[in-house]
This record gives C-alpha cells, structure tokens and sequence, in this order.
C-alpha cells in the first residue's frame, strides 16, 4: 500500500462515480442534519489559510530536510507541495485548465521570503473562490463539481498544515467548521482514492477521538504521528 496520503484530483480515473451526488451531499449534509448549511468554500479556505500559517511561519531552515507524516515528502517538499496546490487550484475555481506534471521548488525561487509569498498566493486562492459563478459547474480534468474540487483544496490546506506542524513540533488547531465539511468530502472519496493507492488504509483511532484524529486516520494517518 502506498505511503503516499493525498487527494486524487490529477488522474481522470480517479473521479467518484457520481460526482454530482457527491458535490450535492457536501452542500447539504449539514442541512440534512437540522443544522445551519455548509458556509462558502472561499470562507473555510480563509480561515484554513489563517491556521496553516503560523505553523509556515515557524518552519525553520535547519527542519526543511526533516520527515513528515507523508512519507515521500520532506518539509521542504511538503511545502513546495503545498505551493503548487494552491496556485493550481486557484486556476481551477476559474474553470482553467492546471498542469500537475512538475512541482517547481518555490522555497529555492523565494528564499527567506518563502512565508510571504505563501500567504500572498493564499490570500488570492481564497478572492478567487470567493468569485461568484466559482462554486457552481463543473472543473478540472475530471470534471468534478466545483464545490468538490474546492474542499479538496481545503484538505491539502488542513492536513498539511498537520503534517508540517508534527514534523517540527509546532501546536496546531484546524479552522472551526472545516473538519465537517472535509470528513463529507473523505467519506465520499475515500474508496476510490485507496483503490488508487492515493489514501492508505484507515488507521485505528480510539473511543472518544477528535473529530480532527478522525479524519486524520481516514486518509490514512497516524493520529499520533511524531517525528522522533
């Protein structure tokens, strides 16, 4: 089983078997529950960005080569990762086409002004889903409901943001509101993205587990992650 814990937004094949039902249900899960509905994607987007963050920020140059819950990536990689993800899926709210082939290395580009340049992509990750039209059709390669595409986003925002913080010892609280509406995209996308070798097996988590270690551990992570 691959080590690899991302979302399958590159490969075609990749795309649940009802897109439609699957873009619908993260909408209106919340709804469905006698609760208040999902708010816009570009408001949890803002607020997963403004968690992520302080943890960027406190990543120091000795820890880039150190290893991350990801087992194929370093910090360094992890970052440039994460780079690479958001300014592609800023194209994406546009309804453009985005190139998955190469991941440039944006810290060697920026240097020290790495931290900088990331909250300034992130900030027009968030304007551009923010556009109006931007939640409603179809995007990408595999044509997914473009609300869909945009919680992907959202969990590369939230569980990297994770990753990074367990592999420099940082503290780490995830936005409030977006752990729901990531744990509706995982349930939905889950079996394909194993099959695909994309999420690893769940991992076991025990009674009374947070909502977050959950969803940790049904993308194939280790709760308890620590680098030593």
């Amino acid at each position: 089983m691959s080590d690899r814990q991302d979302i399958p937004y590159e490969t075609p094949s990749s795309a649940p078997a009802h897109p439609a039902q699957t873009a619908q249900t993260a909408q209106t899960a919340q709804t469905a529950h006698g609760t208040r509905p999902a708010p816009p994607i570009s408001v949890l987007l803002d607020a997963a960005a403004g968690a992520a963050l302080p943890v960027l920020r406190g990543v120091r140059d000795d820890q880039l080569g150190w290893r991350t819950p990801c087992a194929e990536y370093d910090v360094r990689a992890l970052l440039n990762h994460l780079f690479q993800v958001v300014v592609a899926f800023r194209s994406l709210a546009a309804k453009k086409d985005v190139d998955f082939s190469r991941t440039p290395d944006r810290l060697g580009e920026y240097g020290a002004q790495w931290p900088d340049r990331f909250a300034d992509v992130s900030a027009r990750l968030v304007e551009a889903w923010a556009v109006p039209g931007a939640e409603d059709g179809l995007t990408g390669g595999m044509r997914l409901p473009a609300r869909t595409v945009g919680a992907m986003v959202l969990l590369d925002l939230t569980v990297h943001a994770w990753d990074v913080a367990r592999a420099t010892g940082r503290p780490y609280t995830p936005a409030a509101g977006c752990v729901a509406e990531l744990r509706t995209l995982v349930a939905q996308m889950a079996p394909t993205a194993r099959k695909m070798n994309v999420f690893a097996e769940p991992a076991p988590v025990p009674p009374g587990a947070s909502d977050l270690e959950v969803l940790l551990a049904e993308t194939g992570r280790d709760p308890h992650w620590t680098a030593g």
